[in-house]
């Protein structure tokens, strides 16, 4: 697939310092012919100050580091392309959303919110969803998160959050964690942070990867057609790998097994060409029926129920090409919620409203001045043409005025209808010209000075509850599971002991996981076979080879790293990863080949002895898909519960499944059944209600 323009541009703007073949030089291009060493009064004597490369060299580490995010500061980005299904010049003039032919492209960065940069991926925690397209008209911006609602409603309480979501102000604990004492004793006195804190309690909390976690503009947006009709818009991304989470038990043992677990998994997935993507919707309200709903469309901690009003699928975006420097590209990018392009408006949100100051003012404070939309992963791939000069980092070099109107150096000549004009006649009868000029759309305001909010954001507990009654059983037990997680380590009693009212028992199936898994593709899920000497190494090879055909990502896990010898003939059976220094939280699925040896006996370098029993245990109890082929059902007979059905129970034999379990008295290879119900264990993500394994 022929890169585009705009990708090629984007990824020739990056290959600067550092690139290529050639002697060292300084920073001025002078060459440097013994680069390991500083320049001495002898051969032990003192360094000497005109070593101007070794001056050099340690002011540039000195100051390498920028200061990060205050939120959002751990993430992980990537570039791709966005492309409508077909035009939505219905609703909007943007250019970007009416042509299908046109890809735009992007870049994306995924963050966790609470944790500065060196914290672990799979904490407990909103995320960021930000979204840069490189339109022909400008840059938008779409900075989302994961959640589809925010903690407090206006931005003046963002602060107050922060500061009690960040750790304890005395210790600086904990480190990218809600479960302490500041983050509950503000939550529990600000009841608006109550639908917010259900999901940050739920699995939605706790992604499987960036590239199987959703995404929402949050706010409720404007969009403007090219006659000036505005329509109320929400944005949701929908991964098409489906929605799928961690548990908390595996979340927590994957800080330390892999605390990059999300980043490397983006990246691996990218560099592969698994590459990931997401659908656009747009929940769309017209304008006339602002107040039709019983909560307020402009209320940050609210969702449209998507039976209400559903998603309208309007294009895909997909991520296929890896940053080439991290720090240049990931942690440069600087989003701005104000950043949009003609046909996407704001609305009066007041958490939105204070968005579009605040990015725009810690850009200034990270990225050292006002011209970091100079850099190249913020450069937009329209023309710019501004009058304003100078500052820190101004990389151009711009003609003699600064100033408008002007005749010299060319001109400007953008020039949009005028305010009496818009007044005068709202909506014009024929469309406006696509120029790309964009217009405020001419809502008339007013009202008397306040600090108050509007009644019709008071109610902080009926969408709380219609989340906890639209969630599964097994749902709502990690939600109790999580909220006496989080509580038991808040100190304060008088803390715990704070606790909402109730509401009514209103469901919306849209809200649970179980609604979200997905196309039914197992592409780059991760499966372990487990090997060992004594393996049918003719079926584990089958196995491997009949997931990969579907898309899996397998991997033979044994004793020790290189081969194991089947039990046939001796043939090796080849090992990708030695067991000690993996888990089952690193996998979706695990199966357990047939053959002389005990896939679960202790195996060398093995600790403790237990790694391949504590291996599919734990894949058990998580609710991962676990499946065993000929010997190996007994193997497995030994540590499951004795209600649980496999094949072999009775003397029958074929393919069973029971509770994500599958089993297969196959030898030598599989079968067709097998694999495919298999592929649907895993493609299901997780099998709850299954019978509890013993102690």
């Amino acid at each position: 697939m022929p890169e585009s323009d705009g990708k090629q541009r984007q990824r020739g703007a990056h290959r600067v310092n550092g690139q290529g073949d050639g002697p060292l030089t300084t920073d001025q291009g002078v060459v440097i012919g013994q680069p390991d060493g500083s320049v001495r009064a002898g051969e032990r004597g003192p360094t000497l100050l005109e070593d101007f490369h070794f001056r050099e060299k340690l002011t540039h580490f000195g100051h390498e580091r920028i200061p990060e995010r205050v939120v959002h500061a751990r993430g992980s980005g990537a570039y791709g392309y966005f492309e409508p299904y077909e035009s939505c010049a219905a609703y909007t003039r943007a250019a970007f959303l009416r042509d299908p032919a046109v890809r735009t492209p992007v870049f994306v960065r995924f963050s966790t919110a609470q944790g500065p940069r060196g914290s672990a991926d799979t904490v407990r925690d909103s995320r960021g969803f930000a979204v840069k397209f490189y339109t022909s008209e400008g840059n938008f911006d779409l900075v989302g998160s994961s959640f589809p609602v925010f903690f407090v409603q206006d931005g003046i309480k963002f602060p107050d959050f922060v500061h009690a979501f960040k750790g304890e102000p005395d210790s600086g604990m904990p480190t990218g964690a809600s479960a302490h004492d500041t983050l509950w004793d503000f939550v529990s006195l600000q009841p608006e942070t109550l639908h917010a804190v259900m999901w940050l309690m739920s699995d939605r909390a706790l992604p499987r990867s960036y590239r199987m976690m959703p995404g929402y503009g949050v706010h409720t947006f404007r969009l403007v057609d090219a006659y000036g009709n505005s329509t109320f818009c929400k944005f949701h991304w929908k991964p098409l790998l489906g929605v799928h989470s961690l548990v908390w038990d595996e979340a927590q043992e994957c800080q330390g097994r892999d605390p990059d677990f999300h980043r490397r998994d983006l990246w691996e997935a990218i560099a592969s060409g698994e590459y990931p993507e997401w659908e656009l919707g747009v929940q769309l309200v017209p304008e006339e029926e602002e107040f039709a709903f019983d909560f307020d469309l402009l209320d940050p901690t609210k969702v449209i129920p998507e039976e209400q009003v559903p998603v309208q699928p309007v294009g895909r975006m997909v991520l296929d090409r890896n940053p080439d420097n991290f720090f240049a590209e990931t942690e440069q990018v600087a989003f701005h919620a104000a950043n949009v392009v003609p046909g996407i408006g704001f609305t009066d949100d007041p958490l939105l409203q204070a968005r579009l100051f605040s990015y725009m003012d810690t850009q200034l404070n990270r990225l050292g001045g006002p011209n970091f939309a100079q850099l190249p992963v913020n450069k937009p791939l329209a023309p710019v043409r501004t009058t304003q000069r100078d500052g820190r980092h101004q990389y151009a070099l711009h003609s003699q005025a600064s100033y408008t109107p002007h005749s010299l150096g060319g001109g400007c000549t953008a020039e949009p209808e005028k305010q009496e004009e818009q007044e005068e006649q709202e909506k014009p009868e024929k469309p406006e010209s696509s120029n790309g000029v964009f217009l405020h759309h001419p809502e008339r305001l007013g009202g008397t000075k306040t600090r108050r909010r509007s009644g019709s954001f008071a109610d902080h507990c009926s969408q709380a509850a219609l989340f906890w009654h639209s969630v599964g059983d097994w749902e709502r037990r990690h939600i109790v599971e999580a909220f006496r997680f989080e509580l038991g380590r808040v100190g304060s009693v008088a803390v715990r002991e704070r606790g909402p009212s109730g509401a009514p028992e209103v469901t919306s199936p849209a809200l649970s996981l179980e609604a979200a898994r997905g196309s039914g593709s197992i592409r780059t899920r991760r499966v372990a076979v487990l090997v060992t000497d004594g393996v049918d190494a003719r079926q584990a090879d089958a196995v491997r080879d009949a997931l990969k055909e579907r898309g899996a990502v397998v991997e033979a896990l044994g004793p020790r790293a290189g081969e194991v010898h089947g039990h046939d003939d001796g043939t090796a059976c080849a090992v990708d990863r030695a067991l000690p220094t993996v888990a089952s939280v690193l996998y979706d699925a695990v199966v357990l080949p047939g053959g002389s040896g005990d896939p679960l006996a202790p195996g060398a370098g093995d600790a403790d002895g237990h790694a391949a029993a504590r291996f599919v245990r734990d894949a058990y109890r998580h609710g991962k898909p676990v499946a065993a082929l000929g010997s190996g059902i007994g193997a497995l007979a030994a540590l499951a519960p004795e209600e649980l059905r496999t094949a072999g129970d009775g003397g029958g034999g074929g393919t069973v499944v029971d509770h994500g379990v599958v089993t297969d008295t196959a030898v030598g290879t599989v079968t067709e059944e097998f694999v495919s119900a298999f592929a649907d264990a895993i493609a299901a993500h997780r099998h709850w209600g299954r019978p509890r394994m013993p102690r």
